[in-house]
């Protein structure tokens, strides 16, 4: 099997699982919350810090990483448009 059929069968299977899901919120918690927990680990290492400073900070810094990727994927982009 080549590697775009492999694609595509992967991409048919993903989008049949989705499509039998009832409960999309309930099916991702454990991945969004082991995320949450990456972010709040890497501001307060210690665990020092309230709760509710902790997670708004978690915040910031989880926004903070989708920023820094949607420029370099914007800058990916732009110099692959470049090429063209």
């Amino acid at each position: 099997m080549t590697p775009a059929q492999r694609s595509l069968r992967a991409r048919v299977a993903a989008h049949t699982s989705w499509a039998n899901t009832s409960d999309r919120g309930a099916r991702t918690s454990k991945a969004r919350q082991a995320a949450m927990d990456r972010f709040e680990k890497l501001v307060d290492p210690d665990g020092v810090l309230p709760l509710e400073e902790r997670q708004q900070r978690a915040a910031s810094a989880r926004t903070a990483h989708y920023l820094k990727m949607a420029a370099a994927s914007a800058a990916a982009r732009r110099a692959k448009s470049r090429k063209s």
